[in-house]
């Protein structure tokens, strides 16, 4: 029967992969496969480039930004910076006092923007090179923040999931607010310093507001080091209660396919919860297992191939 590495390695000779820029495995706390390729990568707002690729080269983690957020908000709501989930969402920026007004927003929480279930007209069905995607017409509006809460309400919030950048932004600023500093100089100071994360890089809007829905780049590396703190019980960084909430189920995606704070969530026979990106970017963590298995792939508005097949054969799937 072949291990993990020979499965990986398997994967990789017979081009099942095409896509693949890295993957790092790690069982019991210990690395069992670190591979490194190169390919064609694209940073969120740059043109596509050839990179070779090794363990110092960070790579753009995409959506995967928003599960670090999640991480980010529970430290924030421990030293009472931010407001409960509980809390009115609207009524957190009063900049806009008619959206505060308005009685049908009144009832949006921070746990909607947590759980992706707003309610609001949103929609990143369509490609991230179009502005129909509204993630992408967020980031060309003025005001992001406005743009997103005065998105016009056709469902009842907390009844649906839909996919939602634009919620993750509010929750990015809320910390931004709360800290009174920039999200990436938060994110240094109390996650990945303490993790041992130096190289991080945190891609800005043109207002000059870090991508809280997706800018963040890391080491495939680093991506293993956050896995093992979500597989570790937040290892003293992020309270345990908060990652425990993050990670339980709450909205039903597709079966036993949930979401939880930021966080997919999977409730069949073998739980696992998930952070996933465009393009390939994946992190999943196995707790029965202690297993973390971060990936990084180049197939950006395309079918994430190489990490499926990478994560089926590290899976044994």
């Amino acid at each position: 029967m072949m291990g993990t590495a020979e499965r990986v390695d398997a994967v990789l000779r017979a081009g099942t992969a095409p896509g693949l820029h890295a993957v790092v495995v790690m069982r019991g706390g210990e690395v069992v496969v670190e591979h490194y390729g190169e390919g064609v990568d694209q940073r969120i707002t740059e043109e596509p480039r050839h990179v070779v690729f090794d363990r110092d080269t960070p790579h753009d983690v995409r959506s995967i930004t928003k599960s670090v957020v999640a991480l980010l908000y529970g430290v924030a709501l421990c030293d009472g910076l931010v407001p409960s989930p509980e809390a009115g969402l609207v009524q957190q920026f009063p900049e806009y006092p008619d959206l505060v007004a308005d009685p049908g927003r009144a009832h949006l929480t921070v746990e909607h923007a947590l759980t992706m279930t707003l309610g609001l007209d949103w929609n990143e069905d369509v490609p991230y090179t179009s502005d129909a995607n509204s993630e992408l017409a967020m980031e060309l509006a003025p005001d992001r923040y406005r743009f997103v809460l005065e998105r016009p309400v056709i469902e009842e919030a907390g009844t649906r999931w839909r996919y939602c950048g634009g919620a993750s932004a509010l929750l990015g600023g809320l910390i931004e607010r709360g800290a009174g500093e920039p999200l990436p100089e938060y994110a240094a100071k109390v996650l990945f310093e303490p993790l041992g994360i130096t190289g991080a890089e945190w891609t800005k809007g043109t207002d000059g507001v870090a991508m809280a829905a997706a800018g963040l780049r890391l080491r495939p590396l680093d991506l293993a080091a956050l896995g093992r703190l979500v597989l570790g019980d937040g290892l003293g960084i992020v309270p345990v209660r908060w990652v425990r909430e993050m990670t339980r189920p709450r909205v039903v995606i597709d079966g036993p396919f949930r979401y939880g704070y930021q966080w997919y969530v999977n409730t069949g026979d073998r739980p696992w919860v998930e952070a996933i990106g465009n393009g390939g970017q994946r992190l999943l963590v196995v707790p029965d297992e202690e297993l973390v298995v971060a990936v990084t792939a180049g197939e950006y508005n395309e079918q994430q191939v190489s990490a499926t097949a990478v994560l089926d054969a590290v899976l044994d799937r």
